[in-house]
This record gives structure tokens, sequence and C-alpha cells, in this order.
């Protein structure tokens, strides 16, 4: 007779769909830079908390550190987008609290200038001359390397 295998976790946590990388994916997304951010020049992160209900979806959150200027509204938009897959915990209803940090960061803008500026290919020519030994073959030795990207 086989025993039955006792479940690890008496309590399942949430899952979202897709994992991190979905999530990361979402904010990235749906993330709207605010104009007041953009204009003062507001870089960097905003650390949020919010709670889970028993179907998944984000019933609260708070700012724990903000930045002000439209992020910190922002990111609260964006956690209240998110829906969690929660497994039966044994017919009991069961919040769960988790963290999340969202970074604002201006998107990196590439100068044509610059990209053109930049050679395809370098070419370096050494050349040696040898007057001290008259039997070596090669007096005049030219080295030549080209370097390509």
């Amino acid at each position: 007779m086989k025993k039955e295998k006792k479940e690890k976790d008496f309590l399942h946590k949430p899952t979202y769909p897709g994992g991190i990388k979905a999530i990361r994916r979402l904010i990235r997304e749906q993330l709207q830079y605010p104009e007041a951010a953009q204009a003062a020049g507001v870089e960097g992160t905003v650390y949020l908390r919010y709670t889970i209900d028993h179907l998944g979806k984000v019933i609260a959150a708070k700012v724990i550190s903000g930045l002000g200027y439209g992020c910190d509204e922002e990111a609260l938009r964006l956690v209240y987008l998110l829906q969690f897959e929660v497994p039966k915990n044994r017919k009991v209803r069961v919040l769960f609290h988790r963290s999340i940090q969202i970074h604002f960061r201006f998107p990196k803008i590439r100068n044509k200038q610059t990209e053109t500026a930049v050679p395809t290919q370098v070419q370096y020519h050494y050349t040696s001359n040898k007057k001290d030994d008259p039997e070596d073959k090669d007096q005049n030795q030219i080295y030549s390397y080209t370097i390509s990207w």
C-alpha cells in the first residue's frame, strides 16, 4: 500500500502568468512617463507594497518610497493592472502581500551624427628598418593590420 504524499505548503502563493519577465514586459509596455517628471528631469525608482486577494486581483497598494511629479500615481496605476493566478487554498480566503520596484528612466536616444562618425574600419601600418644585421633577408619589415567591425 502506497502512502499519499503530503503537500509541501499549507497555502499556495499566487503566481503571475509568465513569471517575473511577463510583469516586467507589462510594465515596460504600459508605462507612461508623466509630463511633469519629464519637464523636471526626474528619474528614479518607486517602491510599492501591494495586497492580492483570493481571486488574484490587487485590492490595495501603497507607495513606500516615491519620487513625486506624478511618478507615484503612474506606478500605482501599473500595479492595479496586475492579475495573478491563485490556486485553491483549502477553502481559506487569504490575502497575500508583495513588494515591487518600478523604475522611471529616460529612454536612451542615439544620436545619428555620432553613429556615422564611428569608423567601420581601422588600418595600422608599422615599418621597421633593420640596418644592424646585413645578413637579414627582411631588412625592411612591414607589418599591416586591419581591424573592422
